[in-house]
């Protein structure tokens, strides 16, 4: 999880610096977690307001490490969150 050091509720209050500064950690937590931990891949989110999820109002980046297999099928990946969106391959 990254966090903003500022306390701002969510995304769209964070100054356009602060934005860029976010996504840069993003890609170094990445970059170390390929390293460390060798993921197949990575999901990469924010909720943002109660609907969408958020429960902790401040701003905060998920950045999940994903491994082959570590569930049945991966495909979809957020559009889970709406189940009926999540298999939008069919």
């Amino acid at each position: 999880m990254i966090v903003l050091r500022r306390h701002v509720p969510n995304y769209l209050d964070a100054s356009p610096d602060e934005k860029r500064a976010l996504w840069d950690l993003v890609d170094e937590v990445c970059a170390r977690l390929t390293i460390e931990r060798a993921p197949a891949g990575f999901n990469i989110g924010i909720n943002l307001g109660e609907a969408a999820g958020q429960t902790v109002m401040h701003l905060h980046i998920h950045v999940i490490p994903r491994y082959a297999g570590d569930m049945p099928d991966p495909r979809g990946g957020v559009r889970h969150v709406i189940p009926e969106k999540a298999k939008y391959w069919t």
